[in-house]
């Protein structure tokens, strides 16, 4: 396991903030047992935000055809909807929500010419909320391959309002390839073709770059 690029600020951040925890009740020479819980706390801190930034190490595997989860996370949303931005047409939608506690790296679902990478700014709805898709801040990437394209979005949440994204139209990805990250709680919309057996249930628990989300058709 690693960590990722987008957390070294913080978890320095968090690490200069335990020091200064440590260091103000030592410099007034407090009870030792302050100085002790100060440390702890310190300690926990620095842990939960290093956390948040880990990278497990996972190998992509999938069959022809099969689209693997662009991220961790728990599958909230699985039905039929109308695509407006890109497709206009209807859709099997995905969708994929990520607690804090969730890696929050996100990753090509196949491999693929990437044919669209458009951000939009927005609200912070939670990110469970209906309409978050389409009023929070987000980012829509569409990969295309032999079988057509799949467009999943990135959606910030009611704390993450960071989304990174790392391709661009007419790039080419690999399947598995870190194409994004969005710091703190978030979500992700996978669009489907018609026709595409998806292999998740709701309320499942995925793993981004080894669950295997779906087969799509020939």
């Amino acid at each position: 396991m690693t960590l990722h690029r987008e957390g070294y600020g913080l978890i320095a951040l968090a690490v200069a903030s335990g020091a200064t925890l440590v260091g103000i009740p030592l410099w007034f020479e407090s009870p030792s047992w302050l100085v002790q819980l100060m440390g702890f706390l310190a300690v926990v801190d620095v842990v939960l935000v290093a956390q948040f930034f880990r990278i497990p190490k996972r190998v992509p595997v999938a069959a022809e055809g099969q689209i693997l989860c662009p991220s961790d996370g728990k599958v909230v949303v699985i039905e039929e909807v109308e695509e407006p931005e890109v497709f206009g047409d209807k859709r099997i939608q995905v969708s994929i929500f990520m607690s804090p506690l969730n890696v929050h790296a996100q990753w090509a679902p196949m491999a693929g010419e990437v044919t669209h990478a458009n951000y939009h700014p927005g609200k912070y709805l939670v990110a469970w909320h209906p309409k978050s898709s389409t009023e929070n801040e987000r980012t829509t990437l569409v990969i295309n391959s032999d079988r057509g394209p799949v467009l999943f979005r990135q959606i910030a949440g009611a704390v993450a309002r960071r989304i990174r994204w790392y391709i661009e139209p007419g790039q080419r990805v690999e399947l598995g390839e870190e194409v994004g990250f969005i710091k703190f709680g978030s979500r992700i919309d996978v669009f489907l073709p018609l026709g595409s057996e998806v292999h998740v249930g709701l309320e499942q628990k995925v793993k981004g770059r080894e669950t295997v989300l779906a087969t799509l058709p020939k």
